[in-house]
Parts: structure tokens; sequence; C-alpha cells
């Protein structure tokens, strides 16, 4: 019987819908503009560049409609929601071609940004994983099994902030399909069955603040509403 020096990590799980069973989270790969009206309100050029790649840790997702905490050390917290893409399967150099066959369901899900900080490590040329990869910064749905929502290549993508909508626009606007986002990624990585992609996200991004209530969407695939407190 193993003996652990601490206390081991609980099993990061996300719910499943129309089931019982339980997504356990490997790990959270996230794709940086992959929308060209996000790329140029950011000041870029749209596939100017190969997909941008960062991470968060597991234990940065929120389930279930919980509250959000406003986290420690900013006052500029950006929403960004995505489409979110859960793996049953996974390997190295995946053709984009035979990508689809790793996709176990999709959600909906926000990457919180702390967009101060992500700003001045950016004008300082260092690493921006303070800015992203921090507490409760991946709240997502429950995800939907492809054998029910199919594969969303162009449903709806909204968020609406106490009832205005910061964000809409159609999955078919991704500069880098999902099939293409899971091939360029397992050069980089050997992905796994429990790995999350967040695929990015479309123009509209701006602040949030304690006390606002957000709802995202993805047509036909899944909704997640929540408070910021």
């Amino acid at each position: 019987m193993l003996k652990f020096a601490v206390k081991p990590p609980v099993q990061v799980v996300v719910p499943v819908q129309f089931s019982e069973e339980k997504f356990p989270v490997h790990r959270i790969y996230c794709v940086g503009r992959n929308y060209a009206d996000h790329v140029k309100e950011m000041g870029g050029d749209p596939k100017a560049e190969p997909p941008i790649f960062f991470s968060k840790p597991a234990d940065a997702v929120v389930t279930s409609g919980a509250d959000v905490r406003y986290p420690q050390a900013t006052a500029d917290l950006h929403h960004e929601v995505e489409l979110v893409v859960a793996l049953q399967s996974g390997g190295k150099h995946i053709p984009a071609e035979q990508a689809f066959s790793c996709v176990y369901a999709y959600g909906v899900g926000i990457d919180f940004t702390r967009r101060d900080l992500q700003a001045a490590a950016k004008n300082a040329g260092k690493p921006w994983d303070v800015a992203k990869g921090f507490d409760q910064s991946a709240p997502i749905s429950a995800l939907n099994p492809v054998a029910s929502c199919g594969h969303p290549l162009d449903a709806r993508i909204s968020l609406r902030v106490n009832d205005e909508i910061r964000q809409d626009a159609s999955l078919d606007s991704m500069i880098w399909s999902v099939a293409e986002i899971i091939s360029e990624l397992s050069n980089f990585f050997e992905l796994q069955a429990g790995d999350l992609i967040f695929t990015g996200t479309p123009s509209g991004v701006a602040a949030t603040n304690p006390g606002d209530h957000l709802a995202a969407s993805i047509e036909g695939v899944a909704d997640l509403e929540f408070n910021v407190v």
C-alpha cells in the first residue's frame, strides 16, 4: 500500500451530460488568438503565425455553475468564452484527418485572464503564465458527448454578462479548426485521454467584476452560468 508524504490531490472531474459518469481531467491546453476578429482587436494579423498554445492546471476547473472567486493580484479580469474539446484518446503527430477520432465530447468554458498581469509580462518580454494559470480560471459546463451533439463546426458561441451580450460568433470563424488544433498540439505534446482543449475566443473580451453573472452558450452543445464573487 502506498504511503504519501502529504495528502494527495483529489482527481479533478467534469460532469457528463445525460450520464452519471464523470470525465477525469488530465491536462488543460489552451489556444490563443484563434478568431480573426479577436486577433485584430488584440493588434495581431490572423493566421500570420502558427497557433499559440499555453496551459492551465487541471485544478483551475470550476464545474456545475459554482461561484467563481475574483482572483488576487489583479484589477483587470477578462472573460473569454470558448469551445472546449474533451479527448478520449491521443498520441503524437496525429494527422488532422484522424483528429476527430480522439474527441469524446464538447463543452463551453471561460478562459479567465488577468489582463493587467499579461500586459505587464508581454511588455517586459516575460512569460505570462501567472496571467492564465491561476485558481478557478477555467469554469466549464458539463460535457456533451459526440454521440449526442456531433461535431459543432458552425454553431453559435456567445457570452452574456448581466444580460448584456458581450461575445457572439460562429465556430466556423475559428482560424484553426478543432482538427488542426489537435494535430498541431500533438506535435508538441503527447495528448492523452482526459485532456481538455480550450480552442480560443471571439472578439468582445472585456473586464468582469465581483457581482457579475455570466451566461455562456454554444448552440446545441452546452450552457454554463455562474456568478463572480
